[in-house]
C-alpha cells in the first residue's frame, strides 16, 4: 500500500465568500472557478512561486 504524503499549507481560511476579498481593505474581487488541467500545470510551477504539486493532485483518483 502506498504511503500518503502529508502536505502542509501556509494559509488560514477564516471565512467563506463568493469572491476573493482583501482582508485589510474589505474590497471584493470578481472570482471565477474553473477546472484545472494538465495543460494549466505547465504554467503553475514552483519556479513561479507555487508550493503545491499540481500534477500529483491531477493524478489523484479520489475526487
Amino acid at each position: 500500500m502506498k504511503k500518503e504524503q502529508e502536505i502542509q499549507l501556509d494559509f488560514v481560511v477564516d471565512k467563506l465568500t463568493n469572491s476573493i476579498q482583501n482582508t485589510i481593505s474589505g474590497d471584493s474581487f470578481q472570482t471565477e472557478v474553473a477546472r484545472f488541467t494538465l495543460k494549466d500545470s505547465k504554467h503553475i510551477t514552483v519556479k513561479n512561486g507555487w508550493n503545491f504539486n499540481w500534477k500529483a493532485e491531477l493524478k489523484d483518483d479520489a475526487k
